[in-house]
């Protein structure tokens, strides 16, 4: 059975490492995006089982990228990751159709990891 793939879009790099050798050392395919632009660029070259999306970045933020998934009819899951408890944020992502809103000051990188297994491997929302 092939490696399921993570895309994982997220400006500070350190976090989008720690994120790529965790997720790696669970078996999974993972690349780095490190803005909204590159996010799509990867989505056009591959398909993705989930994307760990970060919402403030350069260039393009999380919600102009799951806008444009949407309008490109990309259906894969994504979880947000935000730095900001913001309701209305958490309810924005909802509505995009995301999984998951984490907030990453709040978190592992394990929790982070254990949530995106989760909905990877169909536990969640299938």
């Amino acid at each position: 059975m092939p490696k399921k793939s993570i895309l994982v879009v997220e400006d500070e790099k350190p976090i989008a490492k720690a994120l790529q050798i965790t997720l790696s050392g669970e078996g999974y395919d993972v690349d780095i995006a490190s803005d909204g632009i590159e996010a799509l660029d990867a989505m056009d070259k591959k398909m993705y089982d989930l994307i760990l999306l970060d919402i403030l970045m350069p260039k393009m933020d999380g919600f102009t990228v799951l806008d444009n998934m949407r309008k490109r009819d990309i259906k894969t899951s994504v979880i947000m990751l935000s730095n900001l408890s913001q309701d209305e944020d958490m309810k924005k992502a909802k509505d995009f159709g995301s999984k998951g809103y984490l907030v990453k000051s709040d978190m592992s990188i394990e929790d982070i990891v254990s949530e995106a297994k989760k909905i990877i491997d169909g536990s969640v929302g299938a």
